[in-house]
């Protein structure tokens, strides 16, 4: 692998003084070039063991070339804000825009190779690794990026022999640390590792370019005429979008699929709403506020028709978190920043840090839905975009981050209905608008693209939930719930009890003394009334014998 880079490559101080000006000259109208033509942008990844020259590269061709138009993003150890994301974030932030070149100075290798040489990632782990940057090289490709990736080699003699020259020079000395002479001693497993890498990542489309490093003429040379020569031929190249990625889906020849399959009718009761809904958003906001969420990230996507109700559902669903925990990123028409870089960057640059919760109102799916029907994208683009979003959700999930989708569905004419009573409600008229009554009439593609998209990504760690929306409460309690019970399964904490209706009060019954008081009680006024109305008996009787004797007169 590395035999081609000891053969002790070397550049006459002549010669190099001549090729210099017309690299430099043609570097310079080559770049302004990219510029004018910004149709793609240059990633340029400069690696390799230390001393070998990558810091003197950069430097020159930053005197080469425009400074203007190159950004450098150097890379050590992630920083709290880093490891609270997943791991590709800080290399997606640094990703530059159509016309630019960027380059990177330790990247997204610099982290397995450290890992693997002290062992701390496995050679499976590591290889899995490794496939999955192939797959992130080839998305950029596809998305249009140069990728040029150099490797600056040193033998391990030539290793120690730079070290000892740059440190014997006051004005260098302070380039070589403990660290530097440290890493020399892991000399031959760095070579190891690195091979593997190099055998395992260099793709068609992303090939590794290894350059001794022993000279500094040489090398410097090396790398810009290779640069030079590949963003020339880029710019000559007529690129045609690459052939579709994704197999067709077999046909449906019964007419049945997840979106007519639903059970449109169900419905909730308001009184039951109300007692269903102040019940999951107690939970969540139970369940946001424990201590295992701390680290994990909540990631809440909203896809559905037009009017299904995605807005009434987030706003019940941030009703019961924090407004200082959670994010609402709604989701429109790319901007002219978005246009100039990799799909899925502005998504990238979104995600939330861990206990944080990001709600997108529309999502990544834009690609495989809106793109695809009217036409915004190629065959080609929204096909691979599959295996793309598939990758960034599984990034996600391996970070800590929990991905829920929902796909809220509503009847043709529940959606008429709703558009014509936003159109007569003077503060609802915003919602609807012309490209609203457009869609209705490709209602049958979008209908095909949603059960492509449900059968392409619905995943093990990211799987859609459909939401049968035709009535409002039933939807908004279906979210809530369902948020609540894959939270619960993440964090692996215990569903929530059911709460049970309490049991009308019954009168305790009276103790036995009690109720012989009572009765003894009753009795007496009892016998106090028979008395008294015997003797008001008596004395009527009386009165009527003494009429009777007396006398007439």
């Amino acid at each position: 692998m590395f035999e081609s880079a000891e053969l002790g490559h070397k550049i006459d101080k002549a010669t190099y003084r001549e090729e210099v000006p017309k690299l430099r000259a043609a570097l310079l109208e080559t770049q302004a070039q990219l510029r004018d033509n910004d149709s793609f942008p240059v990633i340029i990844l400069i690696s390799g063991v230390d001393g070998s020259g990558k810091g003197e590269t950069i430097n020159v061709l930053y005197e080469w070339m425009d400074p203007r138009y190159l950004s450098t993003h150097a890379y050590s150890a992630p920083t709290a804000e880093e490891k609270a994301r997943p791991s590709m974030w800080r290399y997606w932030r640094a990703l530059p825009p159509k016309g630019r070149v960027a380059i990177f100075s330790g990247s997204w290798y610099s982290h397995p190779i450290a890992e693997r040489i002290t062992n701390d990632m496995s050679r499976s782990d590591f290889d899995q690794r490794m496939d999955q940057l192939n797959r992130f090289e080839e998305m950029l490709v596809n998305e249009g990026a140069l990728i040029l990736k150099f490797w600056i080699h040193l033998s391990k003699d030539a290793q120690r022999e730079r070290l000892q020259s740059i440190e014997a020079n006051p004005l260098t000395k302070w380039r070589v640390t403990k660290a530097s002479w440290d890493r020399l001693k892991t000399y031959d497993k760095l070579q190891e590792v690195a091979g593997h890498l190099l055998r395992t990542t260099s793709t068609s489309w992303a090939p590794w370019i290894i350059v001794e490093g022993t000279d500094d003429r040489y090398r410097s040379l090396t790398v810009g005429k290779t640069i030079l020569d590949a963003v020339q031929k880029r710019l000559l190249e007529k690129r045609e979008a690459s052939a579709p990625l994704a197999p067709p889906v077999s046909p449906r020849i019964d007419g049945l699929d997840v979106l007519s399959a639903l059970d449109m009718s169900q419905t909730l009761a308001k009184d039951v709403y109300e007692t269903e809904l102040a019940k999951w958003q107690g939970r969540l906001a139970e369940l946001t506020r424990h201590p295992a969420f701390t680290k994990r990230a909540l990631v809440i996507a909203f896809e559905g028709s037009d009017a299904a109700g995605k807005g009434g559902a987030i706003r019940r669903v941030t009703s019961a978190m924090d407004a200082r925990q959670y994010q609402i990123i709604p989701i429109a028409a790319p901007t002219r920043e978005e246009l100039a870089k990799p799909y899925l960057w502005r998504f990238w640059r979104r995600m939330p840090r861990l206990g944080r919760v990001a709600i997108f109102d529309r999502t990544w799916y834009g690609r495989v839905l809106v793109e695809r029907v009217e036409g915004f994208c190629s065959e080609a683009d929204w096909s691979r975009a599959y295996a793309e979003i598939n990758d960034f959700e599984h990034d996600i999930w391996h970070a800590g981050g929990i991905v829920i989708k929902f796909w809220l569905q509503i009847s043709d004419e529940e959606q008429l209905k709703r558009f014509e009573g936003r159109a007569e409600v003077e503060h609802k008229r915003f919602k609807i608008t012309e490209e609203d009554w457009r869609n209705r009439e490709k209602a049958a593609q979008y209908h095909e693209a949603v059960c492509d998209m449900m059968e392409r990504t619905s995943s093990g760690t990211a799987p859609w939930t459909i939401v049968e929306a035709n009535d409002k409460y039933f939807a908004r309690v279906k979210v809530l719930r369902t948020i609540c019970e894959r939270v619960e399964k993440e964090l692996k904490v215990d569903p929530m009890k059911e709460v049970k209706a309490a049991a009308p009060k019954v009168a305790k019954p009276a103790t036995q003394k009690a109720a012989k008081a009572v009765a003894a009680k009753e009795s007496k006024a009892a016998a106090a009334t028979a008395a008294k109305a015997s003797k008001a008996m008596k004395g009527a009787t009386a009165e009527q014998s003494s009429e009777k004797a007396a006398p007439a007169t």
